[in-house]
């Protein structure tokens, strides 16, 4: 039967935990030839460096090949090509399709038309999976433990995708702590955090976060994405509202680590980057290792 990864909840704890031993695998031999004779379809209908990159990389390392665009106005889209014929003309194609889209829900949709294998390499502001799973595998290597965690979550916590996704997956561990630091028109949505009252999880809601830094393990740091306001306005009253410097770190936690999913504006200085906590350089590369594990569990080639 098809699988494929659109929600972070298609998969189960014991499968974040699956993908978390084959990324380990896949960074002590990053190179192996498990998709040889494959074609796999990268479609970003949005702009994408690191995604895409990654994506590319990892499936290369696995002896694949890559068909598809990174600019959707190179494709007949721009003729007014329907996605749904899209998604069919290219399954036919390839073996897999990694798609990256701007609207929420395109991803479950392409899934829905495709033959082959879909994976949501990010959907609007709703769900962006492989980021989350890549995100997971930094913080148990460098914490060790996805359990009794306390993460904050900093930015724009509204459109972000990838804190929606992460909130989600790690509220399957023990006892896991939120604190979400986000301008009252960023605030994590109203959905999540009913969902983590129904499961008796703890979250804290505030404005600032420098007189509680000292008890994160995880920071993860978000950009406020232009690309998602309507507002020009509203866009220039928050987008610098959160910077982190490297003075703030020094009550930190000496195991703590700072995430984010880049690309940063101005939320992280590079007075930031010399310190070990910064992680977010090495977090990139572990999408890499995460994204062949992704793409060898769906196809079945571990």
């Amino acid at each position: 039967m098809k699988r494929d990864l659109i929600s972070i909840t298609d998969y189960s704890k014991d499968e974040y935990l699956r993908i978390m031993e084959l990324a380990a695998e896949f960074e002590q031999n990053p190179n192996q030839e498990l998709l040889q004779g494959k074609v796999v379809a990268s479609l970003f209908f949005e702009p994408s460096t690191r995604t895409r990159l990654s994506f590319e990389t990892a499936i290369s390392r696995l002896g694949g090949r890559i068909i598809g665009f990174a600019d959707p106005g190179s494709s007949s889209t721009s003729k007014g090509e329907t996605l749904h014929d899209s998604i069919k003309m290219v399954s036919q194609y390839a073996d897999l399709i990694v798609m990256r889209h701007p609207l929420e829900g395109a991803a479950r949709y392409a899934a829905e038309v495709s033959p082959v294998p879909v994976i949501n390499a990010g959907d609007g502001a709703n769900q962006h999976p492989t980021q989350t799973l890549l995100d997971m595998y930094s913080i148990v290597k460098t914490q060790g433990t996805l359990d009794n965690l306390n993460i904050f979550m900093v930015g724009d916590l509204k459109y972000g995708r990838t804190v929606h996704s992460l909130l989600m997956a790690m509220s399957q561990f023990e006892n896991p702590i939120f604190n979400f630091i986000a301008p009252p028109e960023l605030q994590m949505p109203e959905e999540y955090k009913h969902y983590l009252r129904e499961k008796g999880i703890r979250y804290f809601e505030h404005r600032e976060f420098t007189d509680i830094i000292s008890e994160a393990d995880i920071i993860y740091m978000t950009r406020v994405q232009k690309e998602r306001f309507s507002d020009p306005m509203e866009y220039e009253q928050v987008k610098n509202v959160y910077i982190l410097r490297n003075s703030m770190l020094t009550k930190t936690k000496p195991n703590m680590k700072i995430l984010h999913p880049l690309p940063r504006v101005n939320e992280i200085h590079t007075d930031v980057d010399k310190n070990e906590k910064a992680y977010y350089f090495t977090q990139a590369l572990n999408g890499v290792f995460t994204r062949e594990a992704i793409i060898s569990h769906l196809l079945n080639l571990k």
